[in-house]
């Protein structure tokens, strides 16, 4: 698949749309989060990481790569995006990647980052959703990059896709997006720290031959 701007994220756009969502299906969604926090002046919902599964929590793992130290490398397939660490760890994540029809694989770089970005759909998104807004202002509770975005290029050039917050977090472990890797709002901005402009990713279907087993899963040490 080709580099394009459909890779923007589409979670969110159940907040924007004109089909009712029954009382159920809130209540379901509304389990997921817990209280508040407040984060550069702005308050968001909190994840209630009670109601999550442990194998998507943020935690250090066994993770063997001949890639550097600092890449993030994102199993499409597992649903994990490892940030590489030394002495043959990563710190893992849970994420929701692109849907079928979406997926994409490849090299990038983080060549740009926002906090509390602004969201603005592109034009063929518009086309297929005319009832999306023009843009949503960052921090707005609609908003559905979250609190961080990191955008990736490559050769300069952006690809459209993105690594970002959700306003979904059950669609963590997901095939959910329109190619963009969706994290936990506090995973978002972990990572956001954690990788400076120029930092490597690589995107691939899927990486069990460097990343510990099912087996070994609850060895890993969790990430406070």
């Amino acid at each position: 698949m080709g580099w394009t701007r459909r890779g923007i994220v589409l979670g969110g756009l159940a907040s924007f749309g004109t089909v009712a969502v029954q009382k159920p299906t809130l209540a379901a969604a509304s389990s997921y989060f817990s209280g508040t926090a407040v984060d550069n002046g702005v308050m968001f919902r909190s994840t209630n990481f009670a109601k999550i599964d442990k194998k998507w929590r943020r935690q250090v793992v066994k993770y063997f790569s001949s890639e550097p130290i600092g890449t993030v490398v994102v199993d499409t397939r597992h649903h994990f995006l490892y940030l590489i660490m030394e002495n043959k760890t990563a710190i893992r994540y849970g994420v929701g990647v692109g849907r079928e029809g979406f997926k994409w694989y490849g090299r990038a770089t983080i060549d740009r980052k926002s906090l509390w970005p602004r969201w603005t759909p592109p034009p063929e998104m518009r086309e297929r959703h005319p009832e999306l807004p023009q843009s949503v202002e960052g921090g707005s509770p609609k908003n559905p990059l979250g609190p961080r975005a990191m955008y990736l290029l490559r050769d300069g050039v952006d690809t459209g896709y993105r690594l970002h917050g959700t306003l979904e977090p059950g669609s963590i472990g997901k095939d959910a997006s329109s190619g963009c890797i969706r994290m936990f709002n506090e995973d978002a901005i972990d990572l956001y720290q954690r990788c400076p402009i120029g930092t490597a990713v690589q995107v691939l279907p899927h990486i069990a031959d460097q990343a510990e087993s099912a087996a070994q899963v609850s060895q890993a040490t969790p990430v406070e």
